[in-house]
């Protein structure tokens, strides 16, 4: 119970961080090389996550805690990205984005749903777009199934000590 609390925590602090850090004050560069030390930052925390699974008491909690913090550092910073994308050039999007538009945005993204109300309009948003749709891809596939996959050695460490 601890443990998804302390995941619930998490992510209330980053969607709180999204909302009040400066973000109206970045160029496009500076954004572009923020996503991308971003998702270097995401991987690494995904790999201490993993360790942290493997030698977990409680492999299956600890690998839902995982998900449930790095999920939304790694929706943020999509989120983030659109956002000043959009103060940039209001012609990025489709409507002039708000934060809780971006974040709105990255969601249907991530979820596939794209009501189709917000699209990209210009290429670099469209193909940061495509890069978040393919990182997606990853972070459903690959990512859920490395930390799922830890938590099952967790657990087969685990029988094998207690036996």
């Amino acid at each position: 119970m601890r443990g998804l609390l302390r995941a619930a925590v998490t992510a209330a602090a980053l969607v709180a961080l999204y909302y009040v850090l400066p973000l109206d004050r970045r160029s496009d560069g500076v954004v572009v090389l923020e996503l991308v030390i971003g998702i270097g930052l995401l991987v690494a925390t995904i790999a201490w996550q993993v360790r942290a699974i493997l030698r977990a008491d409680y492999p299956a909690i600890r690998a839902t805690q995982s998900l449930a913090s790095t999920t939304p550092l790694f929706l943020l910073l999509f989120a983030s990205t659109y956002f000043v994308m959009s103060l940039d050039d209001s012609g990025t999007f489709s409507e002039a984005l708000t934060r809780s538009d971006a974040l709105y945005f990255v969601v249907t993204v991530f979820s596939t749903v794209g009501f189709g109300d917000i699209s990209p309009r210009g290429e670099a948003a469209r193909l940061v777009v495509a890069a978040q749709m393919l990182l997606d891809l990853v972070v459903l596939g690959v990512g859920i199934q490395v930390i799922l996959g830890a938590a099952k050695r967790g657990k087969a460490r685990d029988r094998g000590t207690s036996q």
